[in-house]
């Protein structure tokens, strides 16, 4: 940000407020050329915010007021100075939807806990599309007012020039020019009198004492109700569990039933196209980013794209037919420029868990299933000895017990080279997660000291993050 501008945020905040800001805090960038900067003072703070594109200014300016006026949670305007491209909105924090996610389920997996936040956030997704779009002054919408055709052929062509050229997918022009125009065809016919958010997904939802709140909807236009969900849904790094995913789209039509009249299977029918066509857009802002712009973080969300494309596909029966657009979709897995992204980006999550046998199983909080299970009780256990009854694997006298008068590294040799057959393969194919978990009888000293062992082995060796839970102890 210019050093002018940043000075014409500070006189703002001075003028709104009545109060020197005191500290200045740089936000990081996001998705879009937007700056930002945390301001406080003795008793107020506000974010500031500079943008050069006025109409889209004028557009968030506009929306935030009008969802405000209607009961919804988005942050206050408190200026607006046009003629600089700047402005003041509320504070809402650091916590959005996908951060709070990635920090739960680093110990619990996708748990009842960030279910219950997304099942919160669908029931008020209806009553931001219908409630306040029945009156919404779609004038303002920038740079169209519907998701119409010229909007889907942008994005569509986005996808082509921006992820399929620039990854070196061979697939014959004119005949995806003609899939792209029955498919537009289709999706033009759902009902689209609606508001739609246009990038309703995890990082655009703040947490405030566990209630959702919304952020960057100056993209919002006229549209059909499933393109919002399935940006929520198949948000690519939220990784949403398929089975949940379903159930959190029958949770959105009991509450959308409420307010406005649905046909359930005509709505399904209809979501999973807006899904690939959202998926297709989003590809091609990886491909913009990533490959054209040099922005490598972008790619690491391709992986996760990739994975949910195969889902879609498998579960998708449009009753028109796109063969060659089908044909290029499916083909994005064979590629070996987007196998190379993968192999570079994707992120192995490895959970290690210990736990005891007496308490059951650990649950498997990826969504993915599988994984290994080792039994550690045919080692010898300390716990029979007095002195390591309070302690734990973690513990130094236990770790010299193991290493000096058991057979615990005959027991580790052969699970190691098990597991990091799996680690090699994974990290070739770009999967995203593999459980290991370890039990003996008390999940005390045995399971936890093959965990952290397991555990320094793998970061020692490969590049991959490793979450360790010891789950009796950490309870």
């Amino acid at each position: 940000m210019k050093k002018q501008t940043q000075q014409d945020i500070i006189d703002l905040y001075k003028k709104r407020f009545q109060e020197e800001s005191v500290t200045l805090e740089i936000l990081p960038p996001s998705g879009s050329y937007r700056e930002y900067i945390r301001l406080t003072s003795p008793h107020f703070k506000a974010i500031g915010t500079w943008n050069e594109d006025v109409k889209e200014n004028n557009a968030f300016i506009e929306f935030s007021k009008h969802f405000r006026d209607k009961g919804i949670k988005v942050p206050e305007i408190y200026e607006y100075k046009q003629t600089e491209c700047i402005y003041l909105q509320e504070d809402l924090g650091n916590e959005t939807l996908f951060s709070y996610l990635s920090e739960v389920r680093e110990t619990e997996g996708f748990s009842d806990k960030i279910i219950a936040i997304y099942r919160k956030v669908v029931k008020e997704l209806p009553k931001i599309q219908i409630i306040a779009g029945r009156d919404i002054n779609y004038d303002f919408c920038y740079p169209r007012k519907a998701f119409d055709r010229q909007s889907m052929m942008w994005d569509l062509n986005y996808f082509k020039y921006y992820f399929l050229k620039l990854a070196k997918i061979a697939f014959n022009e004119q005949l995806l020019e003609d899939d792209f125009t029955t498919f537009t065809d289709y999706l033009l016919k759902a009902e689209s009198s609606f508001f739609l958010f246009r990038d309703f997904q995890s990082r655009n939802i703040m947490l405030i004492d566990g209630e959702p709140w919304f952020i960057d909807y100056q993209g919002g236009r006229q549209g059909a109700l499933q393109y919002d969900l399935a940006s929520l849904l198949y948000d690519s790094k939220a990784d949403i569990p398929q089975r949940v995913r379903e159930e959190l789209m029958e949770d959105y039509l009991d509450e959308l039933e409420k307010i406005h009249p649905v046909d359930r299977n005509e709505f399904r029918q209809y979501f999973y196209g807006y899904v690939l066509i959202r998926m297709m857009q989003a590809m091609g802002a990886y491909g913009f980013r990533g490959f054209y712009e040099k922005k490598e973080h972008f790619l690491k969300s391709i992986p996760f794209a990739l994975e949910n494309l195969e889902i879609v596909l498998g579960k998708v029966a449009l009753p028109v037919e796109l063969p060659e657009l089908i044909k290029v979709l499916n083909s994005l897995s064979d590629s070996e420029v987007l196998k190379k992204v993968a192999s570079k980006q994707a992120e192995l999550t490895i959970a290690i868990t210990s736990f005891s046998f007496k308490k059951g199983y650990p649950s498997d909080h990826s969504g993915n299933g599988g994984g290994f299970v080792f039994d550690c009780r045919s080692v010898t256990n300390p716990g029979k000895y007095d002195r390591y009854k309070t302690l734990t694997g973690k513990d130094e006298p236990v770790i010299r017990f193991f290493e000096e008068g058991t057979d615990m590294e005959e027991f580790l040799k052969p699970v190691f080279s098990v597991v990091e057959r799996s680690v090699e393969k994974y990290l070739e194919r770009g999967f995203s997660h593999l459980s290991v978990s370890f039990g003996c009888t008390g999940g005390q000293h045995r399971s936890v000291y093959s965990a952290e062992r397991m555990g320094a082995y793998l970061r020692n060796k490969y590049p991959v993050r490793v979450v360790i839970h010891h789950r009796e102890q950490d309870n």
